[in-house]
């Protein structure tokens, strides 16, 4: 029999019920059972595949996993909480009952795509390098970017962590001393679309992801979110 064996961290981590650092503070408080037993020591291993764990008096089978795609404003920040006091994404999802985290991040001044999830494993899976997902932005650019300019991105530029690797660029219009171009990267660098435009002279004046991989925002209004489709989710995990 295959055996799951995890932290008890990790396992609550892993089942999606809450973050590691959750957990941990779960454990300690006394909310979760093994086998009957309260348990208080995160490290403490169980097989998932042989072990009753409860939170709360609840089986770990009780939490399905949440896929969701919110359309994210410019101006808010991807995280729970700010210590500055700014907006959060989590603003937005006040009627999500369960706990999910996004994939990823976008910053305050980017709009667009940003999914969460309470998998973990997909999570890993999408942020991981070696998934190679192509991530679209529509660029709005200073400057009125020429064809060779165009072609620098598409091919590479040099950053001060490296060069980066190939990307697919289309220009979309060129207007009034500036470019509106799509641009789509398989890689996951800070701020990295803005880096790359100001590696060629120029500076990104707006920013929106459009699609992670196969999943597209499509017309999802801003700051709406919703259930990503069983197909969608499949493509994220190379199914």
């Amino acid at each position: 029999m295959k055996t799951e064996r995890k932290t008890l961290d990790r396992a609550l981590s892993r089942a999606g019920v809450m973050s590691r650092k959750q957990a941990e503070l779960a454990i300690r408080d006394g909310r979760v059972r093994v086998n009957g037993l309260r348990e208080r020591d995160p490290a403490f291993w169980v097989d998932l595949s042989r072990d009753d764990v409860r939170v709360d008096e609840q089986p770990l089978a009780r939490w399905q996993p949440l896929y969701l795609a919110l359309h994210k404003p410019a101006g808010l920040v991807t995280t729970r909480d700010d210590e500055h006091g700014r907006g959060t994404v989590y603003e937005l999802l006040k009627d999500v009952p369960a706990w999910i985290a996004p994939v990823g991040r976008l910053d305050k001044e980017t709009s667009g795509l940003l999914l969460f999830t309470n998998d973990t494993d997909l999570a890993e899976h999408v942020t991981n390098p070696t998934s190679s997902l192509w991530k679209t932005y529509e660029v709005h650019a200073r400057g009125e970017l020429d064809d060779a300019t165009l072609e620098r991105l598409a091919s590479g530029v040099t950053l001060d962590d490296g060069p980066t690797r190939e990307a697919r660029v289309r220009l979309l219009a060129r207007e009034a001393g500036t470019t509106r171009l799509a641009l789509s990267i398989h890689e996951g660098r800070n701020r990295q679309v803005r880096r790359m435009l100001e590696a060629v002279g120029s500076h990104v004046l707006a920013l929106h992801r459009t699609a992670i991989g196969p999943v597209s925002i499509g017309d999802l209004a801003p700051g709406a979110h919703r259930k990503l489709r069983p197909h969608e989710v499949r493509a994220l995990r190379g199914d």
